[in-house]
């Protein structure tokens, strides 16, 4: 039996490795309208409600998610949920009090107190966009299903599985939005995308116009995601990671039973094509 009440957080930062973080920050700073800093060790991009730091090392892999949460009783349970993991060290310009910790793919996960998630920048002439959700590919799924949904407390909104019932993804809540985390059963555990979520319609052709704008092509959709119900179009970063615009994600209520769709094309892109991770 996996959780079934969210631990009421909401993601707030991506950090990636890259063999070239100078170009993933200009094409981050560019395409997603975000403000570009160096820091020690690589480049941070900010933008109001997304912010996405790049650091030197391998291409195609998660340096960290952050997740903010959304109260301090939240906080206090979480606290107390990841007491028994082990400890990882938090990134050096984290507060004192933030934590993190490892999935069963070594990929870090920090958690920072309530007053710690603001974010700084500005980009006028563009739509909103949060920072929303990220994917991961990996070779062992279910024992990544357990490890966010029994040890850190998300919520499973939907699971796929082929015809044989393998779960072959799956769709994880930390708050009411559907998912801030996707995992997909794939060859190679890796990065997958992030996704920056637009309030309406109007807003998902604006940012298309700017991605035009720049000579960035759409390489995914328009399309309509099966679980989530979300809209979307994806983009590919320098490294080749996938970087989604979405909206209209389904907003969960609490308690909802978790949802079941078979592994074809049609459940990833309702509207026609999908890129299949295995």
């Amino acid at each position: 039996m996996h959780n079934t009440t969210e631990l009421q957080a909401a993601l707030h930062t991506i950090s990636l490795y890259s063999p070239d973080p100078l170009a993933m920050a200009r094409f981050y700073s560019a395409a997603y309208g975000m403000s570009l800093e160096a820091v020690e060790g690589g480049y941070v991009c900010r933008g109001p409600g997304r912010q996405v730091q790049i650091t030197t090392g391998p291409a195609n892999q998660l340096g960290y998610a952050q997740f903010a949460l959304h109260t301090p009783a939240a906080w206090q349970h979480l606290r107390q949920r990841v007491q028994a993991l082990d400890a990882q060290a938090v990134p050096a310009h984290y507060p004192a009090g933030a934590v993190a910790v490892c999935d069963p793919d070594g990929n870090r996960i920090v958690f920072t107190a309530p007053e710690d998630s603001s974010l700084a920048g500005s980009h006028a002439e563009l739509p909103a966009a949060t920072l929303q959700h990220f994917a991961l590919r990996t070779q062992q799924l279910p024992q990544m299903l357990a490890f966010y949904t029994d040890q850190l407390g998300f919520v499973l909104s939907d699971a796929v599985r082929d015809a044989e019932g393998q779960l072959r993804a799956c769709f994880l809540r930390s708050d009411h939005l559907h998912h801030a985390l996707a995992l997909f059963l794939a060859p190679v555990s890796c990065f997958d995308h992030q996704s920056f979520e637009a309030p309406d319609w109007a807003s998902m052709k604006a940012w298309g116009d700017h991605m035009a704008s720049l000579r960035e092509p759409i390489v995914w959709g328009i399309g309509r995601h099966g679980p989530g119900n979300d809209v979307f179009f994806m983009v590919r970063d320098p490294d080749g990671n996938l970087a989604e615009i979405s909206a209209e994600i389904e907003h969960c209520e609490p308690g909802r039973p978790a949802g079941e769709w078979a592994h074809e094309e049609r459940t990833l892109n309702l509207w026609g094509k999908a890129i299949l991770r295995s």
